[in-house]
């Protein structure tokens, strides 16, 4: 590739491509296998003083190094070390005002002589903030002026050339994420204080509670367990989105079972017609699977995931039912591996479980009415209890 970016040397085929970039990847890794086996007590030290700081890990360098180190900053801010980074040329330009004795400061630079890294070492001292340093080599400027030197050694870059920075950075990254890590574990730090971190995107909805994701109430189809079947869905008109089970609720309100639409369809399919004028006690499933609305919105999607099941009733500490999850408000939760093949068609169909609204009327939300097929993807939880 000439300077100005147009195509000016051997192409490589496709095959020599691959055969690089594999070489390239083996380097890295071999480079980080023998990082692992090079820890010693410095990383402790370095894990112990990351822990009892009383200010701000501040995390430090130049070019990609700075990168990573920016990686490096936020990993550590998200799991629990309060952290930012400072950029070395700015802190020369007042950003040092950023900087308490309080803090440690994490310093990367691979060869330890980075000119901008090294004109802030002397200030350091003076202020008497520790330095913890992440370098190639104890002996550089950087490793002299650091209480704690974390030595990576010598490293082959991957690059052709042996020049721009990769094993290197590779190497500084993963480290960075050990000492983030290990000092959470030695906090404690718990799946709650994480989602106190991350409210918003993918990792903010895994973390959600189960009462941000449950149908309310009074979008719930409830019947005394005394209700014979018949009755139940005569007088069934919710509204709102559609669920296929009906909790079966004692006269104190507390949950006793649950009736499913496949509950009702095996009763057809066995020819059962006698069972619709019992009590729906003799035909539903006792003691179904809950979860309290406080659990965490991933615990509902591995339980029913793990147990096979469509609905999940919400109960309170009473045992009495504040809400029900639907699979199908969890399709985009589960992981893909995990999947039954119903929960793909309900996501295809825009999240409608069964096509039709509570009086049997077709859904307006979903493009046409997907009659559930005979032989059920879904289990319920009769059926698993059973299983």
């Amino acid at each position: 590739m000439s300077m100005d970016g147009q195509p000016g040397g051997a192409a490589l085929t496709p095959a020599e491509q691959l055969r690089y970039a594999r070489e390239i990847i083996q380097v890295e890794s071999q480079a980080l296998a023998q990082l692992a086996s090079r820890l010693d007590t410095e990383f402790c030290r370095a894990a112990e003083l990351l822990f009892a700081c009383r200010g701000s890990l501040i995390v430090t360098g130049m070019g990609k190094a700075g990168l990573i180190g920016q990686k490096i900053s936020a990993t550590l801010a998200s799991t629990g070390t309060r952290s930012h980074f400072l950029h070395p040329s700015e802190a020369r330009h007042g950003d040092l005002g950023k900087v308490h004795r309080d803090d440690v400061m994490l310093v990367l630079s691979q060869s330890g002589e980075t000119e901008e890294i090294t004109r802030l070492l002397p200030v350091f001292h003076q202020w008497k903030v520790a330095v913890v340093a992440l370098t190639s080599r104890r002996g550089s400027t950087l490793g002299r002026a650091a209480e704690v030197v974390i030595e990576l050694g010598q490293i082959q870059e991957a690059c052709s050339l042996g020049l721009a920075p990769s094993t290197s950075t590779t190497a500084m990254l993963a480290m960075g994420d050990a000492l983030a890590l290990v000092v959470s574990q030695m906090r404690a730090f718990t799946r709650e204080d994480f989602a106190r971190f991350h409210p918003a995107g993918n990792l903010g909805r895994q973390l959600a509670r189960v009462e941000e994701y449950m149908r309310p109430l009074n979008e719930c189809r409830l019947a005394l367990c005394t209700q014979s079947v018949r009755e139940v869905f005569s007088a069934s008109r919710r509204t709102g989105r559609r669920t296929g089970a009906t909790m079966i609720i004692s006269p104190d309100q507390k949950l006793r079972g649950i009736f499913t639409d496949s509950d009702l369809a095996r009763l057809f399919e066995s020819r059962r017609d006698l069972a619709l004028d019992e009590p729906i006690r003799s035909v539903m499933t006792k003691n179904p699977t809950t979860i309290a609305r406080a659990s965490f919105i991933l615990d509902a999607v591995k339980i029913m995931a793990d147990r096979k099941i469509s609905e999940l009733p919400v109960v309170d500490a009473a045992g009495c039912p504040t809400g029900l999850i639907d699979i199908t408000d969890l399709v985009g939760l589960i992981p893909e591996e995990q999947k039954s093949p119903a929960m793909a068609a309900a996501a295809a169909r825009g999240g409608e479980a069964h096509g039709s609204t509570a009086n049997g009327a077709a859904s307006s939300s979903a493009p046409s009415a997907v009659p559930r097929p005979k032989g059920y993807f879904f289990r319920d939880q009769r059926r698993n209890a059973e299983t």
